[in-house]
């Protein structure tokens, strides 16, 4: 099966300042696998998702969504395959409601007003957003505008979903709805990738992990893989989950645990059985 997503030999040169951001990055990403793209800020985190989704093109080497080239294609073309939900989404949203803004990305691709109106109240109902949709988005809470930049991404049914920062600025109930977002989305076939700093996100919910480091791909493995390289870990100045490090003192110190725990409800399970 031919991947989703490929990059063969991808450059990325700023103009402004001629900075390198991204290094030679070739892989392959499958439809429907979910995967987290970690590294430090300046990494070329950010910069290669946004390869995906037109918003930048390659200096050299090629990006294929789908089996077809980037390169030619506007952001507008790759919308109906490919939606970016933006770590701030201030530079997302601009409709006058909330309604609206659920609506515009469908409308736009052409999608039947029934259809458009069937997906805009699934996903007021999925995300809560039941007594807001009549209110613009800049008059509500940034957790909550957060979820109506995934909602407006969500009406759109791309093939992919592109998270950047999912978690950041969020208090605890609109985290539990990314982790349930990202959950309906695999459960709907899609493929997900994660570009974050949350690694207790990471290491729950995703399959696959991409390590950035200095404008390259310097690890591409299970979650379970990336957390337990101390060397990766410790160049990329980023920490397992606590319960991650917990465990794998316990392995160094030669205890009974075979595997590196991801979760508190793993670690739970190991104890119990």
């Amino acid at each position: 099966m031919e991947p989703i997503i490929k990059v063969e030999n991808l450059w990325h040169i700023y103009p402004t300042g001629n900075v390198t951001a991204l290094r030679d990055i070739s892989l392959d990403i499958n439809r429907g696998e979910l995967v987290g793209v970690i590294g430090q800020n300046g990494s070329g985190k950010t910069t290669l998702v946004k390869q995906f989704v037109g918003l930048l093109k390659p200096t050299r080497g090629k990006v294929f969504i789908d089996g077809e080239d980037t390169a030619p294609l506007k952001v507008q073309e790759l919308a109906a395959k490919v939606g970016y939900v933006y770590q701030n989404p201030n530079h997302q949203l601009f409709a006058r409601t909330v309604q609206a803004e659920l609506e515009f990305g469908p409308t736009n691709l052409g999608v039947p007003e029934d259809e458009v109106a069937e997906r805009v109240e699934q996903a007021i109902e999925f995300f809560g957003l039941q007594d807001l949709r009549d209110l613009h988005p800049y008059r509500i809470g940034f957790p909550l505008r957060k979820l109506v930049g995934m909602a407006s991404i969500y009406t759109m049914k791309p093939d992919i979903f592109i998270l950047d920062e999912p978690t950041t600025g969020q208090d605890n109930v609109t985290t539990r709805k990314v982790y349930r977002l990202i959950g309906k989305l695999r459960d709907e076939g899609a493929t997900v990738l994660c570009v974050a700093h949350d690694m207790i996100l990471l290491a729950e919910v995703v399959e696959r992990m991409l390590v950035m480091r200095d404008s390259e791909l310097i690890m591409d493995g299970t979650p379970r893989q990336v957390f337990s390289n101390d060397e990766i870990m410790a160049s990329t100045h980023l920490t397992p989950p606590q319960i991650t490090s917990f465990s794998l003192r316990i392995r160094k110190d030669k205890q009974n645990l075979d595997d590196v725990v991801l979760s508190v409800n793993e670690m739970v399970k190991l104890a119990t059985n």
